[in-house]
């Protein structure tokens, strides 16, 4: 990857950024492989999102973007806006790179207390806690972890005047700060990895930081390099539990990156978990970097994840874009057989896309096909059959398939006659879910956009994400079964969000 030297190119970034935002052009947003209800930027290259926070009135996405190329390169935070989480609106460019480096991933906080004093009691400030990277330092000591504040709700940012706040201790891949306040404790809790394993800081004004414990060296998986953690609480059965997202780059169940999870507690200075085997947030290869909502209304969990992957994410396919961010999820805990497990499921607001088509409900008892309205759709299938295979196809013979063995356990995906799928040699592997099959059926929540297909198994209890590359709209289903039969509960068209 090319070296860029912040110092000499932030005020030319700034510049640049200012006249490339997003035109107001018809065409927008209907471009081949185009996510029709999945945040994608206007243009250029996007990938972990950012900063995710509510404001009191909406909520914001800020995500790594490059202003400039399709492919990865001098990071920003680029920004959208977004009153359900649904329907999107583009804002300008938050932050640039400055005299320390480029803007890493990072996370945002509403300072409703002014702790910071960086803003006033009727203005409390929106706080960005970021990575910077310098290109041109020592690898032990590039990445820093900075601030920047905004007084009108994120449309327009000062960087912290002390940056960085946070020194590298000779840490390489020292990054990723997700912070939250932490009620019990009276103070702000920073999260950021260092290679191999996760570090706890606290802080009582978001600008002192003091380190009180590290966490992973010897759990979980540790394929590739740690990244962007986060940690919050869940209530189950009326006892709130502490989960740990941390992604994974390489190693992940699928290949490339990955996001696994822990359960365990927090006491205000260090995280445990007895947790012994490794768990993912998703088994699919396209669903990286996730990360929650700070400061949610009804104080649910909220995920959303980059939807993609490293091992093939500057080769694929879409123009003037790349990349889209997952579906919105909410996360909970479920128990099974006495052990805790993490469940995602999509957002309810995503109801109000929903067009409901009539069918059939017994058209896949044995075997069948569907007509497909358009590439857009969501169904829901009731699988009581031992083994049976779901398979979308389109004019052009492209196929998509979908193979569940109960019996097993696991789901098979197999995109390599998708379409277009030559840009990267791994993107042909087939993807493997594992699942703990119900006695009687197992419940596929799917939901289809024209380059994405998200499984979600028994209620969330399972995930996977997949990108294909279609050149023609899925037209049909065609489902066979064998040991009993596949149920059809729900057929949707969905609408775009453009």
């Amino acid at each position: 990857m090319r070296s860029y030297h912040p110092a000499l190119l932030g005020g030319v970034f700034a510049l640049l950024a200012a006249c490339s935002q997003p035109a107001d052009r018809p065409q927008v947003y209907y471009e081949p492989y185009r996510p029709q209800y999945h945040f994608s930027p206007d243009s250029m290259w996007m990938n972990d999102p950012n900063g995710l926070v509510h404001d009191g009135e909406r909520y914001h996405l800020f995500y790594q973007y490059h202003p400039f190329d399709k492919v990865w390169g001098p990071m920003h935070w680029g920004h959208a806006t977004s009153e359900d989480l649904v329907f999107w609106e583009h804002q300008p460019i938050a932050l640039y790179p400055d005299q320390n480096g480029t803007i890493f991933s990072g996370s945002a906080v509403m300072d409703f207390s002014n702790t910071s004093g960086l803003g006033t009691a009727d203005q409390p400030p929106m706080v960005a806690i970021f990575s910077y990277f310098d290109a041109d330092g020592p690898k032990e000591t590039n990445q820093t972890q900075g601030i920047a504040y905004s007084l009108d709700k994120g449309k327009t940012w000062t960087k912290y005047a002390n940056n960085p706040v946070i020194d590298n201790p000779g840490e390489p891949d020292f990054r990723d700060p997700k912070v939250f306040w932490h009620e019990a404790s009276s103070s702000w809790i920073l999260a950021l990895v260092a290679g191999d394993h996760m570090q706890l800081y606290r802080s009582d004004n978001l600008i002192d930081w003091e380190l009180s414990s590290t966490f992973g060296q010897d759990v979980g998986a540790h394929g590739g390099v740690w990244e962007c953690p986060d940690l919050f609480p869940l209530e189950i059965n009326g006892e709130t539990h502490w989960v740990l997202l941390i992604s994974i780059n390489p190693g992940g169940p699928n290949g490339g990156s990955a996001t696994q999870y822990f359960i365990g507690d927090f006491d205000g200075n260090s995280f445990t978990s007895d947790q012994t085997e490794i768990r993912w947030v998703d088994f699919g290869p396209d669903n990286y970097a996730g990360v929650t909502y700070n400061n949610t209304p009804d104080n649910s969990r909220l995920f959303m994840g980059w939807m993609s992957n490293w091992q093939y994410a500057q080769e694929v396919p879409t123009s003037p874009w790349r990349s889209a961010s997952t579906l919105p999820r909410t996360l909970s805990l479920e128990s099974r057989e006495d052990q805790l497990y993490l469940k995602s499921s999509p957002i309810e607001a995503l109801k109000k896309l929903k067009s409901p088509h009539s069918f059939d409900a017994e058209i896949f008892e044995a075997s069948g096909t569907l007509d497909l309205v358009s590439d857009q759709a969501h169904l829901k299938l009731a699988v009581s059959a031992q083994s049976s295979k779901l398979v979308f196809e389109n004019e052009r013979l492209a196929a998509l398939s979908i193979e569940v063995d109960r019996d097993l356990g696991r789901i098979l995906i197999d995109r390599s006659k998708a379409g277009k799928t030559d840009f990267n040699e791994t993107f042909n592997q087939p993807i493997v879910v594992e699942f703990d099959p119900a006695s009687d059926q197992t419940l596929l929540d799917l939901w289809i956009d024209r380059s994405s297909i998200e499984v979600f198994v028994d209620d969330g209890a399972a995930v996977t994400t997949v990108l294909f590359f279609s050149e023609a709209p899925f037209t049909q289903l065609m489902a066979t079964s064998r040991q009993g039969g596949i149920r059809l509960e729900e057929f949707n068209q969905v609408s775009r969000i453009w």
